[in-house]
């Protein structure tokens, strides 16, 4: 099938209930397909063989998700929430945030938004136009534009914002042309500056991830005592049948939340111990591979590309032929397709004119961190039987300029105790939360201060509300 006669469903922040998810595979089953494809923007996507737009329309209304067909003229919002419980995360940014802030995007979006832990690694920062990222200031977040007039780079705003503001941020920028190259980053940052909505000054600057790739097939235990299982298929044809048993098999062990990933694979979170046999028996009953080589699991395809999808399965057989580890590394397969880079390598194709052969380029982020947004060029117009001698040898520098120097040992400033115990105060206006432990940083309270040590003209970092209008919690 062409994109052309795609349905692309936009599943906001890669997050959606069983029963959602349900409908929306019963219905591509009904319009004729046996499987799904996952995308990159952590969107759903399926061929129409007989499109009914009446059917699509009720459906996707009635569990309050927007669809295209047979065109790309909106994007899905990302967010890392599939990585909680899965990787590292900010302290303060657990689920209900992340739903708060994307139940506040109530608009189509014009342009690829993020919303993004730097904590992980595995959801990428700077894949969209308009990426928030998490800062250490509780619910507040870092704003940077990523548009081709600015070569790509990401450009950051001079505020950082909070997190139930970040939409009215988006919803100016999104009413404006971003890719107009007329504008400059001042002028398109101006439309926020003259919003009404909460900003601080950043009290330090963005530090990107390691580029630390995780390994997330399979069953896996999560910090609380329950299990999360990560599901990857070869070829991006994920069968209709199977996950709609998945669907029924979340909703009779009450697991309420699916993940998608931009890696093309969904993972499934909450899964309670007594039920790990059951789980085990349907991988089994379908005949689900979760053993799948690391090898494998750190590609960047474009949907629905034979040629890519090609490439890549020679590529890891011949790596995996010769032992190599490519731990850490990412890799995109980027045909003419206009895709954005967020892995660390990058092999591009080199169409051939007439009846000679393809040739292809690699390229590499910068320090091998692809957060960078900055590529530089391996090797130009090789040819495919010298591409895995030289994705090996990048391995190997890879591995080289990894800094394995012990850290200088630097002495740890003991908190009070009072910093120890989470003594926390909620604002009753906005619900911002003063938490003893961490202080307020952007108004000189250091951690460890209790609530009835603020100076009387403390105020609500957020709304302004008087300290007197905190309450215990």
């Amino acid at each position: 099938m062409e994109k052309k006669n795609l349905v692309r469903v936009f599943v906001k922040g890669g997050i959606l209930s069983p029963g959602d998810f349900l409908q929306i595979l019963t219905t591509a089953k009904e319009l004729g397909t046996e499987f799904i494809h996952l995308g990159s923007r952590q969107d759903i996507l399926f061929p129409a063989k007989d499109q009914s737009k009446a059917l699509l329309q009720n459906i996707f209304k009635s569990i309050n998700t927007e669809y295209e067909i047979n065109e790309f003229t909106h994007q899905n919002i990302v967010s890392s929430y599939v990585a909680l419980d899965v990787m590292p995360n900010k302290k303060w940014l657990v689920p209900h945030v992340y739903h708060y802030i994307l139940d506040s995007f109530d608009f189509r979006a014009k342009y690829r938004i993020n919303l993004v832990d730097p904590s992980q690694s595995m959801v990428p920062l700077f894949t969209g136009n308009i990426n928030f990222i998490a800062t250490s200031t509780d619910n507040y977040w870092y704003m940077y534009l990523r548009l081709k007039q600015f070569n790509n780079l990401p450009i950051p705003y001079a505020k950082i914002i909070h997190g139930y503001d970040l939409a009215k941020a988006a919803l100016a920028l999104n009413e404006l042309e971003l890719n107009d190259e007329s504008l400059s980053a001042e002028d398109i940052f101006s439309a926020v500056d003259q919003l009404e909505i909460n900003t601080l000054n950043p009290v330090e600057d963005l530090n990107f991830p390691e580029p630390a790739f995780p390994y997330y097939e399979g069953l896996n235990r999560e910090p609380g005592g329950n299990y999360w299982l990560g599901i990857y298929w070869r070829n991006n044809k994920f069968s209709i049948n199977f996950l709609i048993a998945l669907c029924k098999r979340c909703m009779e062990t009450n697991v309420g939340k699916i993940s998608l990933t931009p890696w093309k694979s969904l993972i499934v979170k909450g899964i309670e111990e007594n039920y790990l046999v059951g789980w085990e028996k349907l991988m089994g009953r379908f005949g689900i591979n979760m053993r799948h080589s690391s090898l494998e699991l750190n590609w960047h395809l474009p949907v629905l590309s034979d040629e890519a999808l090609e490439l890549k399965n020679y590529l890891v057989r011949a790596l995996d032929q010769q032992d190599i580890s490519t731990s850490g590394l990412t890799f995109t397969i980027k045909p003419n397709d206009d895709i954005y880079l967020f892995t660390s390598v990058v092999i591009e194709i080199n169409t051939a004119e007439g009846d000679g052969s393809n040739t292809y380029n690699i390229l590499y982020a910068k320090s091998f961190n692809p957060n960078s947004a900055e590529y530089v060029t391996y090797v130009k117009n090789v040819t495919k039987n010298v591409l895995p001698a030289l994705l090996m040898e990048l391995s190997v520098m890879y591995f080289d300029q990894i800094d394995d120097q012990p850290k200088a040992a630097t002495k740890k400033e003991v908190a009070p105790k009072a910093a120890q115990v989470s003594e926390r105060y909620q604002c009753k206006h906005c619900l911002t939360i003063y938490d003893a432990q961490y202080g307020d940083e952007a108004a000189d309270i250091a951690p460890g201060t209790l609530f009835d040590k603020l100076p009387d003209s403390y105020i609500c970092p957020t709304c302004e509300a008087k300290k007197q209008e905190f309450v215990v919690v």
